[in-house]
């Protein structure tokens, strides 16, 4: 394990360094006098599962928000796809909020295709297929004619992920996806994911839970607007020394010991 200041050794590039889908170069951003996210840098290969784990107020959501195009850092840059995040985003990111954007008083086909709009989509047979296939994908197909306030959170939350799916985009940002979610439902958003990586998709996402942690490729843990580490699952579980260590003992282990400095495992 190495530890450095939010960046690697000069002449030892990081995995995730070559090419990155998503790079992230010192950025900071504060809500008025309270800074929450302080000269932050990553880098994120393409076709990945990237999980950003943390407590609440550690700056995920601020994050996600800064990637998406939706706030502007203080200073640093983010580039998507070697493009500035925020410009001409629309159809290379989909965006799943951890609190839903649903119009309540459309149905479910209404909303995606309201959307699908936005990103896009205006060819009106291309737009009918794909929201035939989201709505396959997340079960509600039955439910397609139905007002969204007749569906349950699990529900809302699956229609959330039908509107960041309907234009297929290269990376998708997920603000903790699957909050509220039962077991079974919970398993098979981890598999379509994982069915998304496999075909080039970059997501990017928040969760403060292990059980999400572990099916990502990648983690970086995050404390007070830092990522205090970077690695594989099986890499920072490793950093304990423990060969029965969780996830969430590397976690606590790491907040204890980086004093404010930025663990990298190479």
């Amino acid at each position: 394990m190495m530890v450095s200041h939010n960046e690697n050794p000069a002449g030892t590039p990081s995995v995730a360094a070559v090419q990155p889908a998503v790079a992230v170069h010192e950025l900071s951003f504060a809500f008025g006098t309270r800074p929450v996210l302080k000269k932050l840098t990553v880098s994120v290969s393409a076709g990945i599962a990237f999980g950003m784990l943390g407590a609440n107020g550690s700056g995920k959501t601020t994050l996600v928000r800064i990637l998406a195009g939706l706030l502007k850092p203080a200073s640093g840059n983010v580039r998507i796809l070697g493009q500035t995040a925020g410009e001409g985003d629309s159809g290379r990111i989909g965006y799943m909020p951890q609190l839903n954007a649903l119009y309540t008083s459309l149905t479910v086909r209404e909303n995606i295709e309201f959307f699908a709009r936005m990103y896009g989509l205006n060819d009106r047979s291309e737009r009918a297929d794909a929201i035939a296939s989201v709505l396959e994908l997340v079960e509600l197909s039955d439910r397609r004619d139905d007002r969204i306030t007749s569906l349950s959170g699990g529900m809302q939350q699956r229609v959330s992920l039908a509107i960041a799916l309907v234009h297929r985009p290269p990376v998708l940002l997920l603000d903790e996806p699957t909050v509220g979610l039962d077991p079974e439902l919970r398993a098979s958003f981890w598999e379509h994911f994982g069915r998304m990586t496999a075909e080039g998709t970059t997501l990017l996402i928040s969760s403060h839970t292990m059980d999400d942690a572990a099916h990502c490729d990648r983690l970086g843990f995050l404390r007070d607007g830092r990522f205090i580490a970077e690695g594989t699952p099986d890499e920072l579980r490793a950093i304990t020394g423990d060969e029965s260590a969780t996830l969430e003992d590397a976690f606590l282990h790491l907040v204890r010991s980086s004093a404010g400095s930025e663990a990298v495992v190479e």
